[in-house]
């Protein structure tokens, strides 16, 4: 059976609560998903899973050290994700807090990985972002996201 990882990182709760909808999202379309904050990840589970998603609070306008330690640490499996489905989404405390920068970020090193990554047509592009807690449209977006984490897996399997 697909599996998708589904990481995060969060002091406030708003980050683990969009993961939270992700991993519905997942699990609605059949694939299993395991959420996890980045803190109880071992860089080898990586290998894996089918498909991440990472999500980060916004930090200076990237992604939290945290969440770039576990890509300094997947170092040792460059070339290794290759064809795995990458995903991300972040939250901040303002609109123009860094929210879309935390997002390519995280893209930027999943690519470098040769991860899939698969934008959306409709609402947030690249991935979903959240400012402050995040609300209905966010928690809907999230889901949507897990969603089509799930159906690219299931087409590529």
């Amino acid at each position: 059976m697909a599996q998708a990882l589904v990481i995060y990182y969060s002091r406030t709760g708003n980050t683990r609560k969009m993961a939270e909808a992700v991993v519905e999202g997942i699990n609605k379309e059949g694939v299993e998903a395991v959420i996890k904050d980045v803190k109880d990840v071992d860089v080898d589970e990586l290998l894996k899973y089918d498909a991440i998603a990472i999500g980060s609070p916004t930090y200076y306008g990237s992604m939290a050290f945290e969440i770039k330690q576990l890509f300094d640490y997947s170092v040792k499996f460059h070339g290794k994700l290759e064809g795995k489905i990458g995903a991300a989404f972040a939250s901040s405390a303002n609109v123009g807090g860094g929210n879309e920068t935390t997002v390519l970020d995280i893209l930027n090193a999943m690519l470098i990985h040769g991860m899939i990554i698969q934008g959306d047509p409709q609402g947030d592009h690249y991935g979903i972002v959240s400012v402050g807690a995040p609300d209905a449209r966010v928690i809907t977006q999230c889901a949507r996201l897990g969603g089509r984490i799930a159906k690219l897996v299931k087409r590529l399997k």
